[in-house]
Parts: C-alpha cells; structure tokens; sequence
C-alpha cells in the first residue's frame, strides 16, 4: 500500500512539473519596442508626407492600433507609468532631471512581475529612471541590462564623450565598449538575448527604449541623405527613425526565422509627442513634445500577437494610456498580479480583442510638471474619449476639434464641473507622496562604490544635465545642488570629488580639448572643456561639514568619514580663490568597512 502511495505520488509530481514546463513554454513572449521623442505624426502610416517608414508600415497594417492612446509630455514620466501601472506623480517621477526622474523603491516594475513569473528580462537602450542602486533597470527585475546613462547618449551620467557612434554602454552594471551607432547596437544586444532564451526554453520580455531619435541629432548618413532638404536638424531627426524602422523590419524577421513571431506579443510605441517633426506634420494635432495638448502625449501604439488572434489590423477608439500597459500584458500573459499593488490603470484586453461591453466614459490625466515639486493644475490636461480640459480652465470637443482651437468650456459647465472634480480627488490621492524622496544608496553591496553625477543635483537652478553644460563649467550658487542620499550601513566613507569623470583621467583643472565630430549637429562632447582652478573643496553630509586645500594636478579631492545610517542630504563644492563656487559634477562614494 505504502509503495503504491508512492508511487502515485511521483507521478502526480511529474505530471505537475510537465504540466508547469508546459505552460512556461506556452506563455508568450514580450517585445516591446518605445522610441524616443517620435510622435504621432512622425510615420508615413499616419500620413506623414516626408517620412518613409515601411516596416513600421507594415506593422500597422495588420496590429491591433490604439488611435486616442495617450503618455506624459516628456521622457521619464512615460517610462514610469508605463512599468508600474500608476501614475506619473504617484511614482515621483515628474521631471526628467533634478533627482525628479528615479523611480521609488517601493514601485513594482514590469520587470519584477515578468521575472517573479519565470520570463527571462531584458532591458536595452534609455532606461533614465535612476542611474544608482535602487533605480538601475538591473535593480529592478531586468536580468540582462544593456543601456546608456542618464536620459540620452552624451548625458552627464553617460559614458564620457560618447555621442550615438562607438562609445561604452553599461551591459550589466559594467561599462563595455561598443561599434556602431546606437539604436543598432541596442537592438542588436536585444536578439542574443532573445535567441539566448528561445536556445534555453524559456518565455522573456525584451523592453528595447531607443533614446533615437531624442537630440542631438545624429543619423547614419545613409538613413539622413534621402531627408537632406529638410535641414540637418531635421533630416538627421527622420534618419534616426528610418534607421529605427530598419531595425523594426529586420527585428520581426529575425523573430518569424527563429520561429518566435507567433507567439510574441509584438509592439510599438513612443514616449511622447514630437520633438522636432511637428514642424512637417502632426497628425492635425495641437502641441508638441512637453504640451498639455493632444499634440503633446496622443503617441501610437500598435500590438500584434498572432497566436493569441491579435493580428487582424483594428482601431481601437476608446481613450488609453500608458498606465494601461502593465495591467494589460498580465492579462494577456496569464500571470500573478503583484501583490498588495492597485494599479492605476487597467487591463484593456477586452478592447484589443472587440469584446467590450459596456465600457465606461474613463477619465485620465496627463501632466508636465517639469519642476522640482508638483504643482497643482500645472500643464495638465483631464481627458475623455471626448473631452479634454486644459489647465483645469479651457474644455475642446476632440470629436468635433481635434486641433483643439475652439474653448467650449462656457458653453459645458456641467463638463468642466465633472473634470474638474475627477482631477481634485486625483490630485488628492497622489498630494500625500510628493514628500516622499528618492534616495540614492551609499554603501550598499550592490554598487560600491556609488557613482552620482549632476544630472540628479536637487536644485531650483540650472543643473548640469549633459556633457556639454560639464564642458562649460556652470557655476554659482544657483548651479549647485545637493543629492538625496540613504548611508545603507554605517562605517567609513570615502567620498572622491571630481571635475570630470574618472574615465578621462583629467585632473581638476585641467581643460580639455572639443571631442571629435559625428554626422549631423554638434555633439556635446565638441564643447572645449573649461579650466577651473579650485582652492579648497567642501563637503556636506549628515550634518558634518569638512574643508581641505586642492593642490593644483590633483585629480580628485578626498574625504574619509564615519557615517551614521540612514537618510541625509549630501553636497559637494569646488572653491576658487576669486569667489566662484563650483559643483562637483563627479562623485564617487565608497564604503570601506
């Protein structure tokens, strides 16, 4: 009897354990491709009559096409609802610099949800939502990470001097050098991972974010040529997407040769409105890239997954938005929710698939706050499938008005009314977090030492945010600033303070020379490198202030001191004899003990 027991139980067991391998197997896979800065009007699909994009094309003619899908304004706010489900300011990501673009520890990523659920994740190109422990894409359920720093190629997080040709990128946490431009490179990174995955059996999420066609603008010269007569600017803006377009093209071959294309759900989409293309085409819109108008966050998004039935060309026309996106492909996916999170958004499986019934008039929000703390009302707009009102004061029938040129709101007050009071409970919800600050680790296994650049300096001036503002030297109290930092451990620190990076080896007064050119507009790294000639530098931390001469060659200035745990504000300062006061753009932080 007991034998016979055991033996039923093991092959329940292996009968469970087929049946787990089976559904791993059948669970389909995620690419998800977002540009940066490319609007809705910025593909030929969508009537754009300068720009060709045949493969994105081709996408679209047989994808399920979400036509009033709406994200933020700007960069990271999009990145950050988009892997969390909620909004933008519930997140703390409102701005796109000033520590305002790292996403708080206590959100649930995508990746976390996919990786918690056995998918293989990678992350490839523009993650800027934190460049330190715990904001990186690897801290945040990404397994296999390949990116560039801060929100741009040639940022101040970045590499130094890389500008979209060859350069470094960090592939797991570590700078690795590259060949080629950019967005190929980043899709390239993103097939070994997915034919590494289909080779080892195992469902993935690909997140590939170009930061193409984001300026400065640089193109191939193949990609750039056919635009010429548009100017460089622009001719190098729509080089960057056909280059994009090319990679689109020859990603989905490579999926339908590796035998994946049936089972991957497969999409397109961007981050938020135009950039530059406006000035060609936007769709009838009103509004660019950081607009409270449609012309400002209404992006495409086209999804197409065959073995789920999903590749059939469709409109979908009730309003979506980015905070859709998560809850969607859990739906989609077959698999666990995270637990203890409400989403702000919802699944819309239902419209993908034509079935809904009964779906309701939602109302959404978008907003542009772009400072340093959220300000109620500001560059917002309350959204319906037929209404938008802007600034909490002007109303447009988008039905009627898609430019958005005729204020209706005298003649609806019932409507500014009912928007109204959707945005105050919204606002309500969300007042209490804004306290709550991001914090970059010191001292913590996972990046010692910690590397915090001026991109993330808390300031209500200026702030150092790419390489060529560095080169220049900004100075002043109003260009200085102070990090939000958390001592994970006490002990011993040492806190290196630097002009430049140290990848350059330069010393702290040292000038340097314009880096070399690439196609197109000027890169950040053409702007000559400014001498400054400190005489004491300064720290700020926990309270304690220290001081110590800078001896002229010296290539960093050194402080050791023993710190209390937990959270504390740090502040870093070059002094030249004549007065000026210099941030200090680099800042190495290691725990010792």
């Amino acid at each position: 009897m007991m034998k016979r027991y055991w033996i039923g139980f093991f092959v329940l067991c292996v009968g469970v354990w087929t049946w787990g391998q089976a559904g791993a197997a059948d669970r389909p896979n995620v690419v998800l491709v977002m540009t940066d800065d490319q609007g809705y009007g910025d593909l030929s699909c969508h009537g754009n009559p300068v720009l060709k994009t045949p493969n994105i094309d081709a996408l679209y003619a047989e994808a399920i096409r979400l036509v009033d899908y709406h994200v933020s304004p700007t960069c990271s706010p999009t990145r950050s609802a988009l892997l969390t489900g909620h909004w933008t300011n519930r997140t703390g990501v409102w701005h796109t610099i000033m520590g305002r673009s790292m996403l708080r520890e206590n959100e649930v990523t995508m990746g976390q949800v996919f990786q918690d659920a056995g998918y293989a994740t990678g992350m490839f190109g523009k993650w800027h939502l934190g460049d330190n422990y715990p904001f990186r894409p690897e801290d945040r359920g990404f397994t296999e990470v390949m990116r560039h720093g801060g929100g741009g190629v040639g940022q101040t997080p970045d590499y130094w001097d890389n500008a979209y040709f060859d350069g470094s990128y960090w592939h797991n946490s570590v700078p690795e050098p590259v060949d080629g431009f950019c967005t190929d490179v980043f899709f390239d990174y993103a097939k070994r991972f997915i034919k590494s995955q289909k080779e080892a059996g195992r469902p993935f999420l690909a997140y590939i974010a170009t930061n193409a066609p984001h300026g400065p603008m640089h193109s191939p010269e193949q990609y750039s040529a056919p635009y010429a007569d548009q100017g460089t600017h622009l001719a190098n803006f729509y080089g960057m997407i056909a280059n994009i377009d090319e990679n689109v093209g020859q990603l989905r071959a490579f999926l339908r040769e590796e035998g994946l294309e049936e089972n991957t759900i497969f999409i397109f989409t961007t981050d938020n409105g135009s950039s530059s293309g406006t000035r060609v085409f936007n769709a009838g819109m009103r509004g660019s890239k950081g607009s409270e108008y449609d012309g400002g966050h209404r992006v495409p998004f086209f999804l197409r997954w065959p073995a789920g039935g999903l590749d059939t060309a469709r409109d979908v026309e009730p309003i979506t938005a980015h905070v859709d996106i998560l809850p969607t492909l859990i739906d989609l996916c077959g698999i666990a929710p995270p637990s203890g999170v409400r989403f702000d958004g919802r699944s819309i499986k239902p419209l993908l698939y034509g079935d809904a019934k009964n779906w309701d008039d939602r109302i959404l929000v978008t907003d542009s706050q772009r400072v340093k703390d959220p300000i109620k009302w500001r560059k917002s707009a309350v959204m319906t499938s037929r209404w938008r009102l802007i600034n909490g004061k002007e109303l447009y029938d988008i039905k009627r008005d898609p430019g958005q040129t005729s204020d209706i709101a005298s003649g609806h007050p019932d409507v500014v009314q009912r928007l109204r009071d959707f945005y105050e409970a919204w606002w309500a919800d969300l007042l209490p977090s804004f306290s709550q600050d991001a914090r970059i680790y010191l001292g913590h296994p996972r990046e010692n030492p910690a590397r915090l650049t001026s991109h993330d300096w808390i300031t209500t001036g200026s702030t150092p945010w790419n390489q060529a503002a560095v080169r220049r030297a900004m100075n002043g109290d109003a260009n200085t600033g102070f990090w939000n930092v958390l001592v994970s451990q006490a002990g011993k620190y040492r806190f290196r303070l630097r002009r430049w990076p140290e990848e350059t080896g330069q010393p702290i007064d040292a000038s340097l020379p314009p880096g070399d050119p690439v196609p197109g507009e000027k890169p950040f790294r053409a702007t000559p490198g400014k001498a400054i000639h400190p005489v004491r530098a300064t720290l700020q931390i926990a309270d304690m202030e220290r001081q110590q001469a800078v001896q002229p060659g010296a290539q960093e200035s050194v402080f050791e001191l023993e710190l209390p745990r937990g959270p504390t504000r740090l502040k870093a300062l070059f002094h030249q004899a004549d007065g000026e006061v210099y941030g200090a753009y680099y800042v190495y932080v290691e725990r010792l003990d």
